[in-house]
């Protein structure tokens, strides 16, 4: 419990108060419906709602204060209103506050980029707890600490939710917390006030642009990364992190293969089963290192947590015998074997780049067909759609265009858009718009040696259609065929 009078003593860029301050505060929510007796209620705007217009029904469940953007009538006259210029901001201020500034007591790791953020972060974990330490996570998979796991509904939580999950990690003993740093969580101030002890950078390219609307906003919103971190750690082989490096004014360090860097790996080696690569520290010291997924973006994954490991102080050794024991990460480069004799690879790449990544990685390795089955999300950037078809169709033999998260867009207009770029690379298609079908279909046309992708969801264990989310697994389903077909031959 904290004095009322405590937290709105942190925040900055106060309008008015009106009021009374000497309240005891028992918690605090975003959500009206969370509310409890003695609690302050935000009124944050989110992209469907405003929680400006559920103040009423905040104070009715028991809010004794409210920050908001704007003044509005309440019912109750024992709510204290503080009205600020940015309460997404004042979300975070207050949680700080009020959790004791339990962040300051922990080593904290963000990873922010287009692509690989999920994957670093589970390999730096993997790097820490090999030195021994406890670590908590926080993903796009789920939030973890130590071995237990907690369900979560976005990369970056909201501020509030980030403070629950370091006050447990701390009554836990995890001091040291890998976590991803969303575009959106940093343009809406979710980590406002957080100092990272290391930020990463990992690559730049075109994705939510129906948020952002152009590539230097979306630039912008990771930059500001760097800006609450101690230490910068860049891909200098992408541009924008090149940008990035330059424009930083921290310490910082540099990873790649093409350009000159600080760390780098040489002698790269692909195989079905992986890569192994020697990687050059600063100090002129090297080691093989080894990594159980395929694909030149696993080389760039592993630097960027080898470098990460460099700057906690970790032996190289022991981030080597780290990356050897790591397992893959659940649905980014996940293989589904069912004793088949040919690969069938479930991957989360929605983006332009994330699909000729992963494209490019398996074409190291198959030696038949190439089968790709994809869609785009719904209520999302469209004109990547034309250009994720023109990729799919040059950098494999077949695709199935299909629905993925179509929200409330119509699929067929989805699929239409993504036929525009595999047109215009004369690429062989076919649109099975039901994805079960579409995943059915593509294994059956594999033989010997092909690869199937099955792109765009990864992890995920619901589609959403409209306002449902229904229950589907690109992975189930996928080994639910294959046994199939194997009980039948």
């Amino acid at each position: 419990m904290k004095k009322l009078k405590e937290l709105v003593g942190r925040l900055e860029h106060i309008k008015y108060i009106k009021g009374d301050l000497s309240k005891t505060i028992e918690g605090i929510a975003y959500d009206s419906r969370k509310v409890g007796n003695n609690y302050i209620f935000v009124a944050t705007k989110g992209l469907v709602y405003d929680g400006h217009d559920f103040i009423k029904d905040a104070v009715e469940n028991g809010a004794s204060a409210v920050i908001a953007e704007r003044e509005l009538p309440l019912v109750f006259d024992r709510a204290t209103q503080i009205i600020v210029n940015d309460s997404k901001k004042a979300l975070a201020v207050i949680a700080k506050a009020f959790y004791n500034d339990v962040d300051e007591e922990m080593c904290l790791i963000g990873i922010t980029g287009t692509n690989g953020k999920t994957t670093t972060t589970y390999l730096i974990k993997d790097i820490l707890e090999n030195s021994g330490k406890k670590v908590g996570l926080i993903g796009t998979i789920c939030n973890k600490i130590g071995d237990k796991e907690f369900p979560t509904e976005r990369t970056t939580p909201e501020s509030l939710d980030i403070f629950k999950l370091f006050k447990e990690m701390h009554e836990n003993n995890v001091k040291d917390v890998v976590m991803e740093v969303s575009s959106h969580g940093l343009a809406l101030q979710r980590v406002h006030g957080l100092r990272f002890d290391i930020g990463i950078f990992t690559n730049l390219t075109q994705d939510h642009l129906d948020f952002h609307g152009d590539l230097q906003n979306y630039y912008s919103a990771k930059k500001k990364l760097f800006e609450l971190s101690q230490i910068g750690i860049i891909n200098i082989d992408d541009n924008a992190g090149k940008r990035l490096f330059e424009e930083i004014d921290i310490p910082k360090i540099s990873y790649g293969i093409r350009n000159p860097c600080d760390i780098r790996a040489e002698d790269i080696r692909f195989s079905p089963k992986g890569v192994n690569f020697k990687v050059i520290m600063p100090s002129g010291e090297s080691e093989i290192i080894s990594i159980n997924t395929p694909g030149i973006f696993s080389v760039y994954n592993a630097l960027a947590s080898i470098s990460a490991g460099f700057f906690l102080g970790i032996k190289l050794h022991k981030i080597k015998e780290a990356l050897m024991k790591s397992k893959s990460v659940p649905g980014r480069f996940e293989v589904i074997d069912e004793g088949q004799d040919f690969q069938v690879i479930v991957d989360y790449a929605h983006s332009p780049d994330g699909l000729e990544n992963i494209l490019k990685g398996v074409k190291e390795f198959t030696t038949g067909k190439i089968i790709l089955v994809f869609g785009c999300g719904g209520n999302r950037d469209k004109t990547k759609r034309p250009i994720m078809g023109k990729i799919a169709a040059e950098l494999s033999d077949y695709v199935i265009v299909t629905s993925d998260n179509p929200r409330f867009e119509n699929p067929e207009a989805i699929a239409s858009e993504i036929e525009k770029g595999i047109k215009q690379s004369g690429g062989n298609y076919v649109k099975i718009l039901n994805r079960k079908d579409a995943i059915e279909y593509a294994i059956r046309q594999a033989h010997s040696n092909d690869t199937v992708v099955i792109a765009g969801k990864g992890h995920e264990t619901i589609q959403i259609i409209g306002d449902r989310n229904v229950p589907f697994d690109d992975r189930k389903v996928a080994r639910e065929v294959l046994r199939r077909i194997k009980k039948w031959n």
